[in-house]
């Protein structure tokens, strides 16, 4: 019989069991974690190698990380999720691309941010991104897209910024976007949008920003405004807003920065503005039909750093409380009827940061308080001009010794200049025009080295010029006429070599000769001496002053004749030589001067035939009276017949003319037979590296080489079919020089450069290229090498100013109208030349804004660098043209007869030119993309004027047209430079009302552009020639210029004070939304350190997470170990005790066998 004990079997299992569960336990616990990976989504690489495909210029080559290289969450500019491995982020701003956005855009599903800003992308906004339905980000800033806002953007229900300034967009703003209910950001300022304000803005309770400036927006501002109640920003400046202004939007306290500049906005300030807006920081309103009085409560806005009011009608006097603005830094109360005491001028002492006060053009009167010398002493700008204020100048002014710009011009000051003003170390602009000072003009005004302009006309000064002011070699304008200045002019004045623009001296009593150093003013356009003393003749020098458009030398005592040197002056359209001694003939040449509107020659002693050509077939144009031995002329000038000797005398030179003609075309004959013979000789001889190159002096490629440091690719500068250009410095004259490289790939290249280098050693032009030198020799690998040397232009081509790229030198600087005009002329008078002077006619061919280049004085230059092309001087139109440059031209500007084969002509030249102003004047390239399906720029152009004239005008220059009224012969304005990101919301003009702009600058701007559309007709026979051009822009410019400066008074486009005053509203509208751009940086930087913050948070969470649970694991192992320790112990108890009985049992065995066993038997 076998022993079973079934608890001794059941013990083992159990122990086994739990020896098994802990081995599993353990090998939970050290086996690693493991992860899957998110496979590649091929979607959104595929949109984003179509993106890449949209793009056709990358200058940086910021898309070459765009490739199967990297994984395109490594690409550059994309931001991709963490977990699902999708586009999340698009972000290429500032990098200068230029294309379309593709529609594939629409399949980056997970996208939340796209920012293609500071670019220069076209096209239309892709419908396809209203498909972003996760999207909360769209900045498409300062790019030329065009067309309308997609309306189903609403379809991105998440989104809190949009951001399309700066674009040619049209049409309404789309009410879809109403439903974006978590809309707190929406910027559409600078670009065409029509009809009002959306009423559905009050829906979009989160709106904090909000910028319409610079657009096309009319009716009232809807009274929905009111509702929202977070907005902070609301910039609606420089639209054709009207009506008043709702009384809700005056109750957002919320709101810091309220500008309505330029609207046709009306009625008066709420009393209580300053307690319902008490966080305001910037209130312009200036430029509308506001009116009434201005409210004391603003006292309360704590916070106004900018309070402008100009160009109003605001009346009553101007609250003394203002100085509780401690924060204040502009108060522009100038163009109302604010007056009559001054007494709030005390109150702003306490203003420490204030840096430009105007108060002009108001009624103020009395006697200026002493407490102005207690302003801020950061004051740059202080303009008080015409008012009615008396006294003397305080000489307390001088602690103001940061000003820039003094105004105090047309009030009742007397007395004299204080001899403290020569302390204005940074003065720039000295008005003090129109007063009753007297005394002498002090010397120390020597001192004020970087003066522009001083004004002290119209005063009751006496003595002479202070010599002094020779060290003021920054001065522009000089005009001290009808005062009781006497005495010689000094010297010094004539080293003054900056003054170009303005010296008047007229209405005075100086004497002595007018010094033949005048000549020294080589760039002065209006010298007035008029109404003194002077004697002696006129100098032959004054012929020197080639930019000469006014010239008034009436009234003095000069004797002589009218130097013929006067006939060199071929700017001239003013000359005033009446009431002196002169004598002998009338200048034959003066008839010759096309741009002359008035000569007075009358009162003096002028004899001898009256021309009858030139200004001279016009009786209303001169004025000969007084002159008794004039004889001849035009018949209303009802003088004598001349006499029969004078006759005789011209039949004489008439044949002396006829033989000396007839010598010097034998002579020339000869001569030709001799050029021939030796050419025929020439021929037998063989061919030399340089055959007749003695057109030019030559230079060795080893010279050319070297200038380039081994033709360097960092000294490119243009390419284009002929080859490449490159800029170089020739050792032996350290000279920099632009180098033209011939692609000899070209069979005929080689005989081009012959007919190039025979026809440019001829032509001589201020506004063309010159060429140095030349080169035609073997290079080091043995090749053919031809090469051009021209000079050097340091400013660049026009393209750049016109177009310039983001992030260069050009971005901050925009050429002025004025400086435009004078581009415009210069390449006029350079195709006049190339088309009416040369011994042969050329033809350009590929005139373009490239191919104008401009040299350190920003005079323009023709030339035919970069994209140009050659042509060979083989067939029978080179022998009537000597040379064509770049045959048939570009697109765009190529006339259209080019492209039925027409032959090149000066009138392709002038239907080129015509682009070219066009494009200058507008800011649009003929290629943009907008000009399809039959329109292009000369249509858009011709179909704009003249109602829509704001809309065609170049934006850039909208800010400044007024400027160049009054600083074209006035000024240089004491404002802050704007950064190259700045935000330029110029004043937009609606297409009827034009009291923005001056009358005469809207009949300059239509003039031409005039002259751009009838150059570019489609017919070339009805195109204008050049010579009508130069006429017609002449006197545009002159015009443009010379206003205001011909009675010798400065009128109001003279004066500084007065630009400030038109233009502080559009400077202040341009600082805010440059402010704007700021705070857009900083919300985006924000952004991003809010999502690494909040992503950090996350991941810190999970951490936290995940140690908590590893923790609670790690507590439940332990206490799991610690039972199963606690289980094996009793199992090891359990054991031991189970032997003891194993082995208690074994050893009773034998007796409880036998005991068995007996009781068996």
């Amino acid at each position: 019989m076998k022993l079973h004990n079934p608890n001794f079997s059941a013990l083992l299992c159990s122990t086994f069991l739990h020896i098994i569960l802990l081995f599993t336990l353990t090998l939970l616990c050290l086996k690693p974690a493991t992860s899957s990976v998110t496979p590649t989504n091929e979607t959104d690489r595929l949109a984003l190698l179509k993106f890449k495909e949209s793009i056709d210029y990358d200058p940086y080559r910021i898309l070459s990380s765009w490739n199967d290289s990297f994984h395109f969450c490594n690409w550059h500019g994309i931001t991709c999720g963490r977990r699902h491995q999708r586009v999340t982020t698009l972000e290429l701003q500032g990098h200068n691309l230029r294309g379309t956005i593709p529609p594939y855009i629409g399949n980056l599903t997970f996208l939340r941010a796209i920012d293609l800003g500071n670019n220069s992308f076209y096209g239309e906004i892709p419908k396809e991104v209203g498909q972003l339905f996760r999207l909360r980000e769209l900045i498409l800033i300062n790019n030329t897209l065009g067309g309308e806002i997609p309306t189903n953007l609403s379809n991105c229900s998440e989104l809190r910024l949009i951001s399309v300034w700066n674009n040619k967009l049209i049409g309404k703003i789309p009410m879809e976007l109403g439903s974006l209910t978590k809309l707190t950001f929406l910027r559409v300022a600078k670009n065409n949008f029509i009809g009002g304000i959306p009423s559905f803005l009050g829906n979009l309770s989160l709106l904090v920003f909000f910028s319409a400036s610079f657009n096309d927006l009319e009716g009232n501002i809807p009274e929905s405004i009111g509702r929202l109640k977070s907005m902070s920003i609301f910039l609606v400046g420089a639209n054709k807003l009207n009506g008043m202004v709702p009384s809700s939007l005056y109750n957002i306290s919320s709101i810091t920065f309220l500008v309505l500049t330029q609207n046709q906005l009306s009625g008066t300030l709420p009393e209580n503005i300053g307690h319902t807006l008490p966080n305001l920081q910037w209130f312009t309103i200036g430029d509308n039909k506001f009116f009434g009085s201005i409210p004391s409560s603003l006292c309360n806005a704590s916070k106004l750093q900018k309070l402008v009011i100009n160009y109003n009608s605001f009346v009553g006097s101007v609250p003394t409380n203002l100085g509780y603005l401690q924060d204040l830094e502009i108060l522009h109360l100038g163009e109302n009827k604010l007056g009559r005491d001054l007494n709030f001028l005390t109150s702003l002492r306490n203003c420490s940061k204030m840096n430009m006060l105007s108060f002009v053009e108001n009624r103020f009167e009395g006697v200026l308080p002493s407490s102005i010398a207690n302003l801020s002493t950061q004051l740059t700008g202080l303009y008080l001009g015409r008012n009615k204020i008396s006294g003397t100048i305080h000489v307390a002014l001088q602690n103001l010794i940061n000003l820039i710009v003094l105004g105090m011009d047309e009030n009742l000051f007397t007395g004299m200049i204080p001899t403290c003003f020569g302390k204005f170390q940074k003065m720039q602009g000295l008005y003090l025009n129109g007063n009753k000072l007297s005394g002498k003009i002090p010397s120390s005004i020597g001192n004020l080295t970087q003066l522009a302009e001083l004004f002290l006309s119209e005063n009751n000064f006496e003595g002479s010029i202070p010599p002094s002011i020779g060290t003021c070699q920054s001065l522009q304008k000089l005009d001290v006429s009808q005062n009781y200045l006497s005495g010689v002019i000094p010297q010094q004045v004539f080293q003054i070599f900056s003054l170009s623009l303005l010296l008047n001296l007229s209405h005075n009593s100086f004497s002595g000769k007018l010094p033949v150093e005048v000549d020294s003013l080589k760039n002065i356009n209006s010298l007035d001496v008029s109404k003194n003393n002077f004697s002696g003749e006129i100098p032959t020098t004054i012929g020197n002053c080639l930019n000469l458009v006014y010239l008034g030398l009436q009234g003095n005592s000069f004797n002589g004749t009218i130097p013929s040197s006067m006939a060199s002056l071929k700017s001239l359209e003013h000359l005033d030589v009446s009431r002196n001694n002169l004598s002998g003939l009338i200048p034959k040449g003066l008839e010759k001067l096309s741009f002359f509107k008035y000569l007075n020659i009358s009162f003096n002693n002028i004899e001898g035939e009256v021309p009858t050509e030139g200004i001279f077939k016009n009786v209303n144009m001169i004025s000969v009276i007084g002159n008794n031995k004039l004889c001849g002329g035009i018949p209303q000038l009802q003088l004598p017949t001349c006499h029969k000797v004078m006759k005789s005398r011209k039949s004489l030179a008439s044949r002396l003319t006829i033989i000396i003609v007839c010598v010097i075309t034998s002579i020339l004959l000869v001569s030709t037979f001799l050029v021939l013979y030796w050419r025929k000789k020439s021929k037998k001889k063989p061919s030399s590296i340089v055959p007749n190159i003695d057109l030019l002096p030559t230079i060795s490629y080893k010279m050319l080489h070297q200038a380039t440091n081994g033709f360097s690719l960092n000294n490119l500068i243009g390419s284009g079919s002929f080859g490449v250009v490159y800029k170089g410095v020739l050792e032996q004259d350290e000279r920099l020089v632009a180098i033209k490289v011939l692609n000899l790939q070209n069979k005929d290249a080689s005989k081009s450069f012959m007919a190039e280098c025979n026809v440019l050693r001829n032509v001589r032009h201020r506004n063309l290229i010159k060429i140095l030198t030349c080169c035609s020799s073997i290079n080091y690998i043995g090749d053919d090498f031809k090469a051009l040397v021209f000079e050097f232009m340091t400013n660049g081509s026009l393209e750049m100013w016109l177009h310039p790229m983001k992030d260069s030198d050009n971005q901050s600087k925009n050429l002025s109208l004025l400086q435009r005009l004078i581009i415009a002329i210069d390449v006029a008078f350079a195709l006049n030349y190339l088309h009416n002077h040369c011994e042969q006619k050329i033809i350009h061919c590929d005139l373009k804004p490239s191919n104008i280049l401009l040299d350190s004085d920003m005079i323009a230059h023709v030339s035919d660098f970069g994209l140009s092309r050659l042509l060979t001087t083989l067939n029978g139109s080179s022998q009537k043209c000597a040379s064509t440059i770049g045959l048939k031209g570009s697109i765009g500007y190529a006339a259209p007869e080019y492209g039925m084969g027409g032959e090149a002509s000066t009138e392709g030249d002038v239907y080129s030119y015509g682009v070219l102003v066009l494009e200058m004047f507008t800011g649009r390239r003929p290629t943009d993309d907008m000009f399809k399906d039959g329109l292009n720029l000369h249509k858009f152009v011709q179909m704009s004027l003249p109602k829509r004239l704001i809309q065609v005008v170049d934006p850039m220059l909208l800010p400044r047209e007024v400027e160049e009224m009054e600083v074209a012969t006035a000024t240089m304005m004491a404002t802050k430079e704007d950064d190259n990101d700045n935000e330029i919301v110029e004043e937009a003009n609606n297409t009827e009302d034009f009291r923005h702009i001056d009358v005469d600058m809207q009949k300059y701007l239509l003039s031409i552009l005039n002259i751009g559309i009838l150059c570019s007709l489609e017919s070339p026979k009805e195109r204008i020639n050049m010579e009508e051009v130069i006429k017609e822009l002449q006197l545009i410019k002159s015009t443009f210029v010379g206003l205001g400066i011909r009675r010798g008074r400065p009128s109001r486009a003279q004066c500084l004070s007065d630009h400030v005053s038109a233009h502080a509203s559009v400077d202040f509208i341009d600082a805010c939304e440059t402010l704007c751009n700021e705070l857009l940086k900083s919300m985006k930087i924000a952004k991003k350190f809010n999502e690494e913050l909040k992503f950090a948070n996350l991941e810190k969470d999970e951490l936290v997470v995940r140690l908590d649970e590893s923790n609670k694991k790690n507590e439940f192992l332990r206490n799991q170990i610690s039972s199963q320790d606690e289980k094996m112990k009793s199992l090891e108890q359990e054991l031991v005790e189970s032997k003891a009985k194993i082995e208690n049992l074994t050893s009773t065995k034998p007796a409880i066998d036998n005991r068995s066993v007996s009781i068996s038997f």
